[in-house]
This record gives C-alpha cells, structure tokens and sequence, in this order.
C-alpha cells in the first residue's frame, strides 16, 4: 500500500476524526489506535454498527442489514492484526444448506455448503444433468475471475485504469474478467437452465445492481460463497459489529454516540477539522468517512469545492443501488408448520421484471423474489420454538420527486400484505402464527443510515465503469479518507472490511 502522507510526531498530531460506527469505520478505528493512532469516532445515531444490526423486537431477535457472513478470512485477519482471535470473540456457524432456491415452476435445489461436489449433486438430482454441468463450469470461471482480480482490484485501492494496465500481466487478467461482459450475457455462454441463471442472476443483486447490466466479475461471488462458506453468528450477525465496538474500546477509541457530523472543514487543499451538529469545531488533519460517498460530498464538504468535482461528478454519473423492503416477522410455535432453511430464495416467473421495475419504473415489484432469513439459533428468540423470519425484497430507493415515494400513506402496508399473501400461497403459514410483524422501508433506511434513498450499497455496480465511478479510497482532499460499502472495493461485509485495511494502511503509523 501507498504509504500515507500523514506521518507527523505522535504528540503533535490531533486525534483521527473517524464519522460514523458503522463496520468500516470500527474496523479502521480500532487498526489504526492499534498501530498508535488517537483515534475518535463520531457516530449520528445511538448505535454503532451501521447497516448491520441485530435488533431484539419482543422477543424476537432480527437480523436487519446483512444476514450471513461470506469470506470470514477478512474478519480473522481483523481481529489477529489487532490483538485478538475472532474464535474467542465471535462464534461462528456454518449455515448448511447455504441456500434453498425455489422456483415459480415448482422446482428447488438446495445449496451445500462448502462442497462444490454436493451442490453440483443436488442440482443434477433437481434440475438435471446439463444444469449441473453448466454450474461446475460457471464455478470454474468464476474461480479463474477470483485470481485474476483479487490482488489488483479488490485488495489495493483502485487508482485508475491506467494504473492497472500497468500491473504485471493486467491484459491477460482484463481478458479472464471480462469487463465489457454482463454477467447475465456470460452466464447465458454456459447454460440454457433458467433456474440456473436466475440464480447467477441474483448475485448481481449482492451489490445492488441489475444483472443485465453489471460487469460479469460479480460471479465471483458465487465462488467466494461457495468455496469459503455461509456462516452464521451466535446470536445473530449484529454480533460482529458488537465485537468490532468493543475491540475499539479496548484499543482505546472514543466513540461519540448522537453526535453528527455537520461538516468538513478544509484549506488549501487539506483537512484542518470537523464541525459537529453542536457547533463544536475539533482540529483534524486526518478524517475517514464512513458515510454514503455522497452524501459525504454533497453534504459534509459544503460550497462543491473544485477540488471535490471530480468525485461529485463520477458520483453523479453513476447509477444508485437498489434499495430494500423488509418485514420482519415473530412467529408463534407450531410444530406442523413447515420448516424453512437458514436462508430460502423464492423466485418469480418473470425476474426482469424486477429489475425493470426498480431501475426503470422505479416502483415496489409487484411479483418480486422474496429472501427469508429464518435462523436456527435459540440465542435469537426468547420462547423455546418461536421463529424469527427476517423477510426481503429488493426495492426501488426513496425518491419522492421522481420516483417512489415509499411515505405514500397505506403504500407499505398494502405491500407487506401483498408479500404474505405470496408467501402463503408458498404454503407456508404466517397470519396464524403472527405475534410480531415490523415493516422497514427503504425511506426508514435513508432516515436511519443517512443513505440517499435507503440505497443499500451506495452506487450500484451497473456498467463496466461502475467501479471507476465508485468513492475512492483517498479523498482529493489531503486528509480526507472514504470506507465502507459506498467506497471502493464496494458493499457487503467482507468488501467492507477489506476496505477498513487498505484505508489504514494508506495512512500508515505515526512517526
């Protein structure tokens, strides 16, 4: 990594001004007070965690932003570099089958997880030999896409494309990932299954993006989730950020809790402090945003300085992730009802039609693939056999002036109806057993996250510039620093705390 221009006396230096709590800007925090830092995190909300909260609901325990853990490598790297073994801190769960996908045909195929054997096995048996054969070759691509982009375009900043011509070997990488492939075009090379390809499809969907349209490297995903894991964490996944807050505190952060950030205040091209909500000015000459890349640009560094156009103007030029609708639901016991797996995808007929609705309607799905979360984890429910269903579709974001307005009155419970009617007629049984039902919509996520739109994963992956067009990890304000899933190498939480490691390698130790 760069190393960064930062490297002042220790006593001089004002402490780094970190904004937001959320898992990218915890796990910067705590590498940097590791490495000798005095570091503060000024966190808007009462809570630390960002979008990955684990939230008890009368006695229902919830997963509410992400709801597995892939590549925990990033994590046990994490918490060795800082000083402890994730095994003594966090208890992790291999989640088995990883998914059940269940198709409006009537077909399913269920995932195992970590064998690629067993999973090439179980479709053969569902969906017949030549979908089979075509998910082992997609894997193997996807595996070849994984090396090839792994060290230069995940690991380390993204620079510009001229710089990555210049990486040993960067045409043959270019030519494995295939930045001009959308993934739904390179998966349709290897199989003619639909129910294959909805799946390959729904990856795209893992960076809030639209499968037509995004780079065909989102397959690695599904090498990444199959060759390393699905995994759970005891108590839900809320945990790690639970986990990250107290590595902070250990390590000697401050975290300021209700206290936003109202603006950045720079000179010359440098960072010189942070102006809180309060009015309080604290010197910085160091500051890491982990806050939607635009709103950090468009609202924390008032005026549109020159010197931000650049980043405004990529931000601008990209098209917004999608966003998400939630409901979360508290089930009574029933021994008779059907019992779901950890994680169950039902999939619609017709799938573009929800890429359709969110990207060019912009309005609620109205047949949309519906995501459950159920997990067998007794920490997570107070009542012996009560299940805890965190439900969710894909959305358009909260735009009420030129697109959905999700603060309609009755929009949201109209669809939450529509939902569980859909899932009923799945033959599963929700009003019956219902004791607790909360409904979450993306403008909930834009008025809790200050995410423009409840827009899960800041700019969408749309586009083979898509990732040009992303929040850099260096501002081009000296100083100023971007992590988390808006900035490069983008959302989800290994991405996100891959990112934690490149900005505080870019900054370095103090001298």
């Amino acid at each position: 990594m760069a190393r960064s221009d930062h490297r002042v006396s220790s006593e001089k230096q004002p402490p780094v001004i970190v904004i937001g709590a959320g898992i990218g800007g915890m796990a910067t925090a705590a590498r940097l007070a590791r490495a000798g830092h005095t570091v503060e995190i000024h966190e808007a909300s009462g809570n630390t965690g960002g979008k990955c909260r684990t939230e008890w609901i009368n006695g229902y325990a919830f997963d509410t932003g992400p709801s597995l853990l892939t590549l925990p490598a990033v994590y046990k790297d994490f918490f060795l570099k800082t000083g402890k073994r994730l095994e003594h801190v966090l208890e992790l769960e291999a989640v088995n089958p990883s998914f059940d996908y269940r198709f409006a045909d009537g077909k399913s195929v269920r995932f195992e997880n970590l064998s690629h054997n067993k999973t090439v096995e179980s479709i053969k048996n569902s969906l017949g030999s030549d979908a089979a054969e075509s998910y082992h070759q997609l894997i193997e691509r996807a595996d070849q896409m994984w090396e090839a982009s792994r060290t230069d375009f995940v690991e380390r900043e993204l620079i510009s494309i001229r710089a990555l011509l210049k990486q040993p070997g960067a045409m043959k990488k270019i030519r494995t990932i295939s930045p001009f492939t959308s993934l739904r075009k390179l998966t349709r090379r290897y199989t003619r299954s639909p129910h294959i390809q909805k799946i390959m499809d729904r990856y795209a969907t893992y960076t809030g993006s639209d499968p037509r349209k995004v780079p065909a490297v989102l397959l690695t995903i599904a090498f990444v989730e199959e060759t390393f894991g699905a995994w759970h964490i005891k108590g839900g996944i809320g945990q790690l950020a639970n986990a990250l807050e107290n590595r902070c505190r250990e390590l000697g952060v401050t975290i300021h809790l209700n206290s936003p950030v109202k603006e950045i205040h720079h000179s010359s091209g440098e960072v010189v402090a942070v102006e809180l909500s309060s009015g309080e000015k604290i010197p910085a000459s160091i500051v890491i945003a982990n806050a939607d890349a635009a709103h950090v640009y468009n609202s924390l560094i008032p005026g549109k300085p020159a010197i931000t156009r650049r980043p405004r103007r990529a931000l601008k030029q990209a098209v917004p992730s999608l966003s998400g609708f939630s409901l979360l639901l508290g089930l009574r016991p029933d021994p008779s009802a059907a019992q779901l797996a950890h994680h169950t995808v039902f999939f619609p007929d017709d799938y573009d039609d929800e890429f359709d609705s969110i990207f060019h309607r912009e309005q609620p799905v109205p047949d949309p693939a519906i995501y459950i979360c159920a997990p067998k984890d007794s920490a997570m429910v107070s009542k012996e056999g009560s299940e805890n269903w965190f439900v969710l579709v894909n959305a358009p974001r909260h735009d009420p002036l030129h697109g959905c307005d999700w603060n309609t009155p009755g929009l949201k419970e109209r669809y939450a109806e529509q939902i569980i009617s859909t899932l009923e007629s799945y033959g599963l049984t929700i009003r019956d057993r219902l004791d607790v039902m909360e409904i979450r919509t993306p403008a909930d996520l834009e008025t809790r996250t200050l995410a423009p739109g409840g827009s899960i994963y800041g700019t969408s992956s749309n586009g083979p510039r898509a990732a040009f067009l992303r929040a850099k990890n260096r501002s081009p304000i000296k100083g100023l620093y971007c992590v988390g899933g808006s900035a490069h190498p983008g959302g989800g939480l290994p991405l996100v705390g891959i990112s934690s490691e490149i900005v505080a390698d870019a900054i370095g130790k103090p001298r």
